[in-house]
């Protein structure tokens, strides 16, 4: 059996090449690439360019992505049979992780650009391929509920733990560094309102020194639960650090977003702990929205900040909307 013919069968158990001919996988096989890889080597790099599938003949990789504190975050680890980076091939976009082989092996690579050389000379198998793809890719969004392209690739849960908080189960800072910007051009182009809002428990150092920060660790975990009373679910809850907390409302103009905002104020006051029957909390909120305060994301969380700083130096224990410079 020659190399083009073994590559062929090792396709026919890949999910994206599934209904093709033998004479058709032989002669897809034959824009395949076959590279060994020893444990170690760098397959690619968040950030890199996105033109190559692979597919695992033997051997193991871990994919991960990086923090913000530099740590590596590992999504998952893929074996013998398995195949990465199929996205790339559709939108030949950046990496959104990296990937390390951590067993030697071989692996089965198929560039973008021979693909499309595919799909001149091979146009009904392509179609194939294309339609595998888009119904994997579909499978997954409905699975994961459309979160983002990353949790499609890489899986939902892996990528889950890397943007939550978890503690609280709110999205933590990396989500919103990965998707703010997004939310405010998909805003921006179908016409819609998006209010920022700025979050602080008052005084939240002097309740730290007070009650201890054990206790106070779970008076966080408690707020995060009232936010998701008040607020509904189509709005982006996001612990930001400590008791910072920032809450993006598609669809919310000022006025909304001022009634959600003095509902949560109501909320926290209303709250009362067992163990400190005396306690009372308060908090401090600024907003601004598109495209009612800003044209930018950038202006958008600087006017909601300047914002939250006047309600603080108003007293406290309100919500306020940015009212121009």
């Amino acid at each position: 059996m020659s190399s083009k013919q073994v590559k062929g069968e090792i396709l026919k158990n890949v999910e994206i090449f599934q209904g093709q001919s033998d004479e058709h996988l032989d002669l897809i096989a034959a824009e395949m690439k076959i590279c060994i890889h020893k444990s170690g080597d760098m397959l690619f790099r968040e950030g890199d360019s996105g033109d190559e599938l692979f597919i695992i003949l033997s051997g193991k990789v871990s994919v991960f992505i990086t923090n913000n504190e530099k740590e590596e975050v590992v999504l998952s680890e893929l074996g013998e049979g398995s195949y990465f980076g199929e996205m790339s091939i559709i939108e030949e976009a950046p990496r959104s992780a990296s990937c390390r082989v951590i067993e030697d092996g071989e692996f089965l690579t198929l560039h973008s650009s021979d693909f499309f050389r595919i799909t001149r000379t091979l146009p009904g198998p392509a179609v194939k391929i294309m339609n595998n793809m888009l119904s994997i890719i579909v499978g997954r969004l409905m699975k994961t509920g459309a979160f983002i392209t990353q949790m499609v690739q890489w899986g939902e849960e892996s990528r889950k733990r890397a943007i939550t908080d978890p503690a609280t189960g709110l999205f933590n800072r990396r989500y919103l560094e990965d998707s703010f910007e997004s939310l405010f051009n998909k805003t921006r182009t179908e016409r819609g309102t998006l209010t920022f809002v700025m979050f602080d428990m008052d005084r939240f150092g002097t309740l730290n020194n007070e009650y201890g920060q054990e206790f106070c660790d779970g008076l966080i975990v408690e707020c995060a639960a009232v936010f998701k009373e008040v607020f509904p679910s189509e709005d982006i809850l996001v612990r930001y650090g400590g008791d910072e907390f920032i809450f993006l409302l598609p669809g919310s103009n000022l006025e909304m977003a001022q009634i959600k905002c003095d509902n949560l104020c109501r909320a926290i006051r209303e709250m009362r702990f067992a163990e400190h029957e005396e306690l009372r909390l308060t908090c401090s909120m600024g907003f601004a929205a598109f495209p009612e305060n800003a044209s930018t994301p950038d202006e958008l969380k600087e006017r909601a900040d300047k914002a939250l700083y006047v309600a603080k130096e108003a007293g406290r224990d309100m919500s306020l909307p940015f009212r121009g410079e």
